[in-house]
This record gives C-alpha cells, structure tokens and sequence, in this order.
C-alpha cells in the first residue's frame, strides 16, 4: 500500500488542477458572462450547465480525487512517516473540506433553489441574484482550496 501512495499523491495533484480550473473559469468569467444575459436566460444557462456537468469525467475529477484524499488521509493517519506525509495530509484535507463538501453543502442546494424557481418571475430574480454572489463566493472557496491543495501534492512529492 505505502508503495502507491506516491502515484496516490500524483493523482491526486492532477484531480486538485483540474478540478480548480473548472472552477477557476467559473470564478473568473463563466459567472461574469451569465450575469450579463437577460435574468431568464441567465438562469436557463446555469441550470443547463448544472445538468450537463454531471458527466463521468468530471464526477471522477471532483469526487475520485476526493476518494483518493481520503486514502491518503488514512495513510498518513495510520503512521505513514515519509518525507512530504504533512504535505499529503494538508492538501488532502484541504481539497475534501473545500470542494466535495463545499460543493454539496453549498452550491449544490443553491443549484436546486434555482433549478426550482420560475425564471420569469420576481421570484426568479431574486433567486438568481443570490446565486450569483452566493454561489459565486462558495466557487471562489472551491477555486483556492484546489489549487492550494495541488500545491500541497506537488510539495509532498518533492
């Protein structure tokens, strides 16, 4: 097992970038250029994204890597002593608390409320107005923390 955690810990930093790219383009323009559409039309966009990104690839990415941190966390846990082992813990505990459970807690509730709502209705503008901030912020949490959780594999490894 303490063989593989090296590759575990590779894996891992390839999940935490791509994982913080996607949510780096949502952080740095995505939401920006939905927010410039008429209300309706914004929210028509987020909810078909919503749906389109439940895809293998990207389930693997967000929840694999997760998968994979929590092995590492079990490794380190359970003594496993080598060079970079705070390193492994770090970035692992960084990437689970801020993406799969930010992502469950926070933006995938916000996604429900807005697939919800009628878009033409005051209702609707007032849901995605939220969004737009609320989910926006909770990306920004998700965009840092796997990008530093990368970094933290990379320092494990040298």
């Amino acid at each position: 097992m303490m063989k593989i955690l090296p590759a575990l810990a590779f894996i891992a930093a390839i999940g935490s970038g791509v994982v913080g790219g996607v949510f780096f383009a949502f952080s740095n323009f995505v939401m920006a250029a939905l927010a410039r559409l008429p209300v309706p039309a914004g929210i028509a966009a987020m909810n078909s994204i919503n749906i389109t990104v439940i895809t293998p690839a990207f389930m693997t990415a967000l929840f694999g890597t997760g998968l994979i941190c929590l092995v590492l966390i079990a490794a380190v846990s359970m003594g496993w002593s080598q060079s970079g082992s705070y390193w492994l813990l770090a970035g692992a505990v960084i990437y689970l608390v801020g993406n799969p459970i930010v992502t469950m807690v926070f933006n995938v509730p916000l996604n429900d409320a807005l697939a919800a709502v009628d878009p033409a209705s005051s209702n609707g503008a007032a849901v995605w107005a939220n969004h737009l901030s609320q989910w926006a912020m909770w990306n920004h949490v998700r965009t840092i923390t796997a990008i530093v959780a990368m970094a933290c594999f990379i320092l494990a490894l040298i």
